[in-house]
């Protein structure tokens, strides 16, 4: 049978892959995280029909000569290019800025995808639209790890921030110089809060006194501190300072003495009650932070990200995951903003990277290649034809 007859099967074959591939690129151009592919072509192994001679005295030298047995796919590569943003709105969708991917897992199997759309499930783990967990660290009672094994990130709902006590207060405002000696003690109320939580009201009150004013205070819980002076200056200083009232430090720096004023007040208090989760934001580095009703926020988890030596050598799994293989290398795991990784962005998703123009002009690349080999085998069916009218 005639060369050309096969060659031009291996051609309508491989056309036909780069019409699979055009297709299944513009199929997903509002897929989230998707990224394109494109084929590539060789030629097969070449058919010898005249060796190459060296050069002697008296004739000279010839070349190969070769013929060609048709065209193969070499490859299908991966445009890992950067896709455009898109807004959403939910604090749970998330984009990377960057070459790393998210991590997820599904029962013992780690797979990498560039797809943000999460969400938590029942029990609180963030989850992508197929089911995989997103992997990261946990935060311990706020704090980060810096490193080790990865883990599910989750979002209990029933999560509680710790109460902490007061420990310091701070004043802040004007005494009167005006107020005389047996006028109306000035009483300032401030709420602070035991180790465990607990709300009380502390007070300290002002009297004035021939050389400036004289501070006394409780702390609500039956501590009391004792009467304390401070003086005031003929330019309005005050100078003195408070003693600790159970524990709690006491800074009056901020405080003048003035005449026409009575601004007065503690001005700051450490503290809080116990709060629940009420809200919580993404940062750039993957740090889920959480708001508690009680005003605390605290880091609750750090989403990781990872990357490979090849992702090229990567291999698709379906939605939209990848999975590691022998060209790839191993992953390796990065916080968001390290060198080579990327940045995260919250509410935000990485549209496909499909560029439908280019995308429409290989549809008719392929479709005229696809219809230029299949004359090959059309014309090789007539050169057989008037072979098998000679015996006529």
């Amino acid at each position: 049978m005639l060369r050309s007859l096969y060659s031009g099967i291996s051609g309508l074959r491989a056309h036909q892959t780069m019409l699979d591939t055009t297709g299944n690129n513009i199929a997903n151009v509002n897929t989230a995280g998707f990224k394109s592919s494109s084929v590539q072509f060789q030629d097969t192994l070449s058919q010898m029909t005249q060796g190459a001679t060296t050069p002697g005295a008296n004739a000279g030298g010839r070349n190969p000569a070769q013929v060609g047995l048709g065209v193969q796919v070499a490859g299908i590569a991966t445009n890992f290019g950067q896709g455009s943003s898109q807004s959403t709105g939910r604090a749970s969708d998330m984009m990377i800025s960057g070459d790393g991917f998210f991590i997820t897992r599904s029962g013992n199997a780690t797979t990498l995808t560039r797809a943000g759309a999460f969400d938590f499930d029942a029990n609180g783990r963030l989850t992508s639209p197929d089911g995989g967990i997103v992997q990261g660290r946990m935060a311990v009672n706020g704090a980060l790890p810096t490193g080790g094994a990865l883990g599910d990130i989750v979002l209990p709902r029933d999560l509680v921030s710790p109460g902490t006590g007061t420990t310091a207060v701070a004043l802040a405002g004007n005494l009167p110089s005006e107020a005389k000696v047996g006028d109306a003690p000035i009483v300032q109320d401030k709420e602070i809060f035991a180790p465990d939580g607990t709300s009380r009201t502390m007070s300290l009150t002002f009297t004035r006194t021939a050389g400036g004013w004289s501070v006394t205070g409780n702390d609500g819980a039956g501590a009391t501190m004792p009467a304390t002076n401070l003086t005031l200056a003929a330019d309005g200083t005050l100078t003195g300072t408070l003693p600790d009232l159970n524990g709690i430090a006491i800074d009056i720096s901020n405080v003048t003495g003035y005449a026409g004023l009575k601004t007065v007040s503690i001005a700051t208090a450490d503290g809080n009650a116990a709060g629940t989760l009420e809200s919580y934001t993404l940062g750039s580095d993957g740090t889920l932070t959480g708001t508690f009703s009680n005003g605390a926020q605290q880091a609750i988890a750090q989403i990781v990200l990872g990357t490979v030596a090849n992702a090229a050598g990567l291999q698709k799994t379906g939605s939209s995951g990848y999975t590691t293989t022998a060209n790839s290398g191993a992953i390796e795991f990065a916080a968001p903003g390290d060198p080579g990784v990327g940045s995260i962005s919250g509410g935000m998703l990485e549209m496909s990277n499909v560029d439908l123009s280019q995308e429409f002009t290989n549809l008719i690349v392929a479709q005229r290649g696809f219809q230029a080999n299949a004359r090959i085998i059309t014309t090789s069916d007539e050169v057989l034809q008037e072979l098998a009218n000679l015996k006529r």
